[in-house]
């Protein structure tokens, strides 16, 4: 029984990560896309699973399995094969560690691989290929987990509605406990990447979805659920449903992933929202018996776990080879292609269907051994280019060779110092994230008495920490740069006067402004604060690392957009040479008095 308006619920959540990965900037809060499909699972799961003790009164968990390795596996194993070929036109960066990316992508473990390697979810500098399958993964999981204690619980042969009232039960108390470790969990965790991947703390939307089931279902609905179908107005119903999804729009507008409150309110406010919208689709299809769903929406929602699928990898590539602009394009054209394809061709051959597409049959029988060996082709591809894959990108092997440097460099000056040194110990003092640590060499050649404290991913509040202590304990340097930015654009204004405000008599300071070519309007708003505050305060200047940045674009090929390219030092030393003139600029400035 197909629900209508169901494929609404399923192209609102493809709709939120691909307006996210495309227009993060835009759209931050895109990522709630995932839960809308994970709530939407667990609903859809659960109610399937209830009719099936309905009619039955047991559940056939191996057919469940059957049934979900046709639909998630083809297009998956497609997925990787076909991404492969398409790394010959990017960097080999891109293919580092690839072996054991496809590996983890295959044997659904990509959110625990990605929590072993201590990777960012919004702060990779070379976005893994496969990392947005660490939602597949998890949802792998649940159907694990789910169907083998749906099958215990059948065993039991308890009424159908003392079967419905149990999973009622059983959801209710697991959603408490993956609410509450998510809550907790965000008080205790600097990296909040290790509770987004994790299988434990992010189920909970899966078992709202399955609350939901309970109480509406799907062929076999509770009474309760015909009543409010019977009294409800379509126009009510339709202000729920139209609500739900404004408020779910609403979300991706003001969600941030690196503020708590994100973890706290603001995941389980995606979740709530979408089993509304989930609920009151369910009604709608009651409500609308003559009306049918527009093709367009049924043909996305038909494809929309292969796009998905699909569109990161190509989105990663494309985005190294064209303008943002085009890379959409060909992503969403490549996306539909395979994942049109997948659904309608490959899937249904290999589950002993008969493929059809608008309607018409064909029979693939002949061309068996033509796509066996296009597929042996491809793995065979898989295996040389995992094989032939650096261990560790160039880019950040770069970042740890020079983060030894700084650390060796700090240690020789400490040394220094307590020898006697006194000149050793600069008067400037770089704090700054991982574009200034990608720069220690340059700033070791053009400024060698600067002492430099860089860190990935460093946002104004870690280096806030940096500034506070070195000033309370009077080991502030008398000219202080601030070169962070670029990952906390949020709440600027604040953290920025925090430095103005902490900042000693007698002292200075330097902001360099942030650049990120996929976010000039948030990085605009820093910049044009920050020399708001340099021309209100003698004591404060500008390296206008944004504009420099603009003023350079040769240095730009192929790159993320934050980290200037690797080809030579033009990009280093443009930086701290930015650095440089504006310190020299601030020198001859009063102190703060």
């Amino acid at each position: 029984m197909r629900i209508k308006w169901f494929s609404l619920v399923r192209v609102t959540g493809l709709l939120l990560v691909l307006l996210y990965h495309f227009f993060k900037a835009q759209f931050p809060g895109g990522f709630i896309g995932v839960d809308i499909f994970f709530t939407f699972s667990g609903f859809l799961i659960t109610a399937l699973i209830i009719d099936e003790y309905g009619r039955t009164e047991s559940f056939d968990l191996l057919g469940f399995f059957k049934r979900r390795f046709y639909r998630i596996v083809p297009p998956l194993v497609l997925m990787v094969l076909v991404t492969i070929p398409f790394t010959f036109f990017v960097k080999p960066d891109f293919v580092a560690d690839i072996g054991k990316q496809a590996a983890a992508t295959l044997g659904f473990t990509t959110n625990w691989y990605e929590i072993f390697t201590g990777s960012s979810y919004e702060s990779q500098f070379i976005p893994h290929l496969f990392v947005h399958t660490w939602s597949l993964a998890i949802e792998v999981h649940f159907y694990i987990i789910w169907a083998v204690a749906m099958w215990l619980l059948s065993k039991r042969q308890l009424e159908p509605i003392r079967f419905r009232g149990t999973i009622f039960a059983v959801s209710a108390v697991l959603f408490g406990l993956g609410f509450l470790s998510m809550f907790i969990r965000a008080f205790f965790t600097e990296n909040l990447s290790l509770i987004y991947y994790s299988t434990i703390s992010h189920s909970f939307a899966f078992f709202l979805g399955a609350i939901f089931a309970t109480i509406s279902g799907v062929s076999e609905a509770t009474n309760r659920f015909k009543k409010n179908s019977q009294l409800w107005s379509t126009k009510r119903v339709i202000l729920y449903f139209v609500g739900s999804f404004l408020m779910l729009l609403l979300l991706t507008f003001v969600l941030a992933f690196d503020n708590l409150l994100t973890f706290l309110f603001g995941f389980v406010l995606a979740t709530l929202f979408a089993s509304t919208m989930i609920y009151s689709a369910r009604v709608l299809h009651e409500k609308t018996p003559n009306i049918k769903e527009p093709a367009m929406i049924n043909f996305f929602a038909d494809i929309s776990y292969g796009l998905y699928l699909f569109h990161w990898p190509f989105y990663v590539i494309f985005s190294q080879l064209v303008s943002n602009w085009l890379a959409v394009l060909l992503t969403m054209f490549f996306s539909i292609l395979f994942s049109s394809l997948s659904f309608y061709v490959l899937e249904p051959f290999i589950a002993g269907k008969q493929p059809k597409i608008w309607g018409l049959e064909f029979d693939l029988r002949p061309y068996w051994k033509i796509l066996v060996g296009i597929g042996s082709a491809l793995a065979l591809l898989l295996v040389i280019v995992s094989a032939m894959a650096p261990k560790m990108g160039k880019f950040e092997s770069d970042l740890l060779v020079n983060s030894l440097k700084q650390s060796q460099n700090n240690i020789t000056r400490s040394y220094m110092v307590t020898a006697g040194d006194v000149d050793a110990l600069s008067d400037v003092a770089i704090i700054g994230d991982s574009v200034a640590l990608r720069s220690q060499n340059a700033f070791a050649e053009i400024m060698p008495k600067a002492q430099l404290d860089a860190a990935v991913s460093r946002n104004f509040e870690d280096a806030y920490a940096i500034f506070q202590n070195q000033a309370d304990t009077g080991s502030l340097a008398q000219t202080v740069v601030i070169a962070v930015g670029v990952n906390s654009t949020a709440g600027y204004e604040e953290e920025t006067q925090k430095y103005i405000d902490g900042l000693p008599k007698g002292h200075r300071l330097v902001f360099v402004t942030p650049y990120n070519a996929k976010a000039m309007g948030d990085v605009k708003a820093v910049r044009d604060y920050e020399l708001k505050l340099a021309r209100k305060y003698d004591y404060v200047e500008v390296a206008d690392w944004y504009k420099a940045a603009l003023d350079h674009p040769e240095i730009w090929g192929g790159t993320d957009g934050v980290h200037y390219s690797d080809a030579d030092t033009a990009g280093a030393d443009l930086y701290v040479t930015t650095v440089n003139k504006a310190v020299e600029r601030v020198a001859k400035q009063p102190a703060k008095k």
